[in-house]
C-alpha cells in the first residue's frame, strides 16, 4: 500500500508545472530563505570540489547527478584542434553513452540513485549529421543515453519557439516531414524554460520546474537560459516571447518549491564563466576553478541558498567551483562542450531538513582514443587523426548514430572545393580572422548580381575551422567536403542584401562596441575585401571607427551602399539593431552554406584571408 505522503508527492510532481502552480508563483515576491545553514568555509580552486553544509549527522540519502552541456548535436567525435581535451582525444556519442553507463554503475554500487541532467544547447549549431534532420538525431540520442531533464539554451531557439516545442513533444517537421522514415516521437527528457515567457499569456512556454525523488526525498530543478538570449538568436523566431532575469526567475520558482517542502534545489542555467591559466598552471585542469570569472558568478551571488548546486553552460568551458550565493555557497559546474566531458556529482540529502548535506563534483573526460602505452594516444599514420577505441563504444548508441551517418554520408562526403591550407577562425588583436574574411568574401561573391558592394559576417556564426588534412570522409588533403563546410556554417541562415547609407554603415560598425546603440558585448564583424577601417578601443563609444573606406575611397555618409549579411544579422541579431534599418532588402537563392560552398568550388583553391582589412589603433 502506498503511503499517503508519497502519493501527495506524486501529485505535486505533476501539479507543480501546470497553470495552477504558474498562477500561484506569478503572485510571489522575490524572497529569501531565513533558515539556511551557515555558510561553509569558502575555498576556491579545489579539484574536485567538495562542500559540507554542516548537516547530515542524522539519516541521509545518497545520490548522484551526471551532467553535461552544449552538446550541439556532436554525434561524431570532434576533429582538428577540437579533438582533444587537455591533450586527451575525447567525444563522440557512443563514447559518451559508455561513460554515462559506467558512472551510473559505479554509483549504484555505493547505493546512489542517478539523475542525468543538462544545461542547454543540446541542439543547434550542429554538424550536418544532426542538423540535416532538424536535430532529431541529437534528441533521439539524448533519449538513448538517458538524459532526464535539461534547461533550454539559446541554440534551442535557432529554428524558433514553435520548432523547440515540436522537438520536445514530437511530430514530423512541418515542411520537411519525417526524413528518416520512422517518425519522430520527441524528447523523453523534460526541457525546462522557466524564464522564456509567452508575451500573451505571461507563462513559460515549457515547464519551468521538475521534481525527482531520491529514495523518497524530493529534489527540485529549475531550468532557464541566459537573459540575453534574444540578442544572440534570430529575432524572427522569438518575437512572441521574452527572456526574464535569471536571478529573479530562479528565486521565484525556488520559493514555490520551498513552499511545497522541496528544499534540495538544483539550478540548470545556460550561462557560465571560465577559469584562467597561470604561470604555475598554464592549462587548468578540467575540475579546477582557477581565477574564475563570468556572468554566472553574479547570478549565483543572488540565488536563494536552497540552490546548493548550479549546473551551468554556454561558455563551452569546464570547471568545478564553489561560489558564494546570497547566504551560503553553491557548487557550480560546467562540462565544456560537444559531449567531451561529463560532470560526476555525488551528494547526500539530510532526511531531517530535506537539504543537501554534502556535494562533491568532478569532471570526467570522455576518452575515445587508443592508448599508445607511453602516456600518449595512437594516430592514423596517413591522416594523423587519433585512432578511435572500439572497445569503449556503446553498441546501442552507435546503432542510432550510424543510421543517420549512413543517411547523410552521400551529402556530407561530397567534395565541394579546395583550400591551400588550414583556415582558422581565431581572430587577431584587430578582431579579424582568416576564415572570417573568406566567409565575408563568399557572401559578397554570392550577391554581386544584386549589386552587393560589401559583406559583413558575425564571428559567432563561424563554428569550426577548415582543416586541410584529410577527414573521415576520406578525401585528399586540401579538399573540403560539404560536411566540413557545414560544420563551419551550420545555421542555414538566409543571405540578404539591403541598402544602407554611409552614415548607417558607420553606425553599424560603431555598434560592434559596448555602449553604442545598446550594445552590451564587443563583437567585431568580419568584412569582405575592399572594406577597410580603423578602430580605437580608447575612443568614446560612437567614435571608435575612423578611416572607413571602400576600395580605397572614403565612405560618403550621404551615399547609398548595398550591404550583404545573413538574415540573423539583418534582423538585428547580436545587438546590431542598426543593421535592421536597411531598405530594399532582397534575399539570395539558397542559404549561407550555399554561398560558402559555391565560393570554395568556383575556381582556384581558396587561401586563408589576409586578416588585415581592419586596423586596431589602440
Amino acid at each position: 500500500m502506498n503511503h499517503p505522503r508519497h502519493r501527495g508527492w506524486a501529485v505535486l510532481r505533476h501539479l507543480a508545472v501546470p497553470a495552477l502552480a504558474l498562477a500561484v508563483v506569478a503572485t510571489l515576491p522575490l524572497t529569501r530563505s531565513e533558515d539556511a545553514p551557515a555558510a561553509p568555509e569558502y575555498k576556491a580552486g579545489l579539484a574536485p570540489i567538495s562542500v559540507n553544509y554542516g548537516l547530515g549527522y542524522g539519516p541521509t540519502v545518497k545520490g548522484q547527478f551526471l551532467s553535461y552541456n552544449d552538446f550541439h548535436g556532436a554525434i561524431d567525435p570532434p576533429g582538428g584542434s577540437g579533438a582533444v581535451v587537455n591533450g586527451v582525444p575525447a567525444g563522440g556519442v557512443e563514447y559518451l553513452a559508455t561513460y554515462l553507463k559506467n558512472l551510473r554503475a559505479e554509483a549504484a554500487t555505493e547505493g546512489r540513485q542517478t539523475v542525468t541532467v543538462g544545461a542547454g544547447d543540446l541542439i543547434g549549431g550542429s554538424p550536418l549529421v544532426s542538423a540535416a534532420f532538424h536535430d532529431e538525431p541529437a534528441i533521439e540520442l539524448m533519449n538513448e543515453v538517458g538524459l532526464q531533464v535539461s534547461s533550454v539554451g539559446n541554440h534551442e531557439f535557432d529554428e524558433g519557439v514553435n520548432e523547440l516545442i515540436r522537438i520536445q513533444r514530437g511530430g514530423c517537421h512541418p515542411v520537411d516531414g519525417c526524413q528518416d522514415g520512422d517518425g519522430y516521437r520527441g524528447a523523453k527528457f523534460t526541457y525546462l524554460a522557466a524564464n522564456t515567457i509567452n508575451k500573451k499569456t505571461g507563462l513559460p512556454i515549457l515547464p519551468p520546474i521538475d521534481i525527482k525523488f531520491i529514495k523518497g526525498q524530493p529534489v527540485g530543478f529549475v531550468g532557464l537560459t541566459l537573459e540575453g538570449t534574444a540578442g544572440i538568436v534570430n529575432p524572427a523566431g522569438i518575437k512572441n516571447v521574452r527572456f526574464a532575469n535569471e536571478i529573479e526567475t530562479a528565486n521565484k520558482w525556488g520559493t514555490l518549491l520551498k513552499l511545497f517542502g522541496v528544499k534540495a534545489q538544483v539550478l540548470l542555467v545556460h550561462q557560465g564563466g571560465q577559469q584562467k591559466g597561470s604561470d604555475d598552471n598554464p592549462v587548468p585542469g578540467v575540475s579546477d576553478c582557477n581565477d574564475f570569472s563570468g556572468p554566472v558568478v553574479d547570478i549565483v551571488k543572488g540565488l536563494n541558498p536552497e540552490f546548493s548546486l548550479v549546473v551551468s553552460g554556454h561558455t563551452h568551458k569546464f570547471y568545478s567551483c564553489e561560489l558564494p550565493n546570497s547566504k551560503g555557497t553553491s557548487v557550480v559546474t560546467s562540462a565544456g562542450n560537444n559531449g567531451q566531458v561529463v560532470t560526476d556529482i555525488d551528494y547526500s540529502i539530510d532526511r531531517r531538513t530535506g537539504r543537501f548535506a554534502e556535494i562533491t563534483a568532478k569532471n570526467v573526460v570522455v576518452e575515445n582514443g587508443v592508448p599508445d602505452g607511453n602516456g600518449g594516444w595512437k594516430k592514423d599514420p596517413v591522416t594523423g587523426a587519433f585512432l578511435k577505441n572500439p572497445e569503449t563504444v556503446d553498441a546501442k548508441a552507435k546503432k542510432v548514430a550510424d543510421k543517420y551517418r549512413t543517411a547523410v554520408a552521400p551529402i556530407a562526403n561530397k567534395v565541394v572545393g579546395t583550400i591551400t591550407g588550414d583556415i582558422v577562425r581565431i581572430a587577431g588583436a584587430n578582431g579579424e580572422s582568416p576564415l572570417g574574411d573568406v566567409i565575408a568574401d563568399a557572401q559578397l561573391a554570392w550577391t554581386k548580381g544584386d549589386g552587393a558592394q560589401l559583406a559583413l559576417m558575425n564571428p559567432g556564426g563561424i563554428r569550426a575551422d577548415f582543416d586541410a588534412e584529410a577527414s573521415m570522409g576520406g578525401e585528399p588533403d586540401g579538399k573540403v567536403t560539404y560536411g566540413e563546410a557545414f560544420a563551419v556554417q551550420p545555421f542555414n541562415n538566409l543571405v540578404v542584401t539591403q541598402t544602407l547609407t554611409g552614415a548607417q554603415l558607420k553606425d553599424v560598425l560603431e555598434q560592434q562596441f559596448v555602449g553604442f546603440g545598446g550594445q552590451t558585448t564587443q563583437r567585431i564583424l568580419q568584412v569582405s575585401a575592399g572594406l577597410t577601417y580603423t578602430w580605437n578601443s580608447t575612443s568614446p563609444a560612437g567614435s571608435k571607427v575612423s578611416a572607413l573606406a571602400l576600395n580605397g575611397t572614403p565612405i560618403d555618409p550621404a551615399a547609398s551602399y548595398r550591404v550583404t549579411s545573413n538574415d540573423f544579422l539583418a534582423n538585428g541579431g547580436d545587438g546590431f539593431t542598426n543593421l535592421a534599418l536597411g531598405t530594399n532588402r532582397t534575399t539570395a537563392q539558397g542559404f549561407d552554406i550555399d554561398a560558402l560552398t559555391g565560393y570554395l568550388g568556383a575556381g582556384n583553391p581558396i587561401a586563408p584571408g589576409p586578416a588585415n582589412r581592419i586596423t586596431k589603433a589602440g
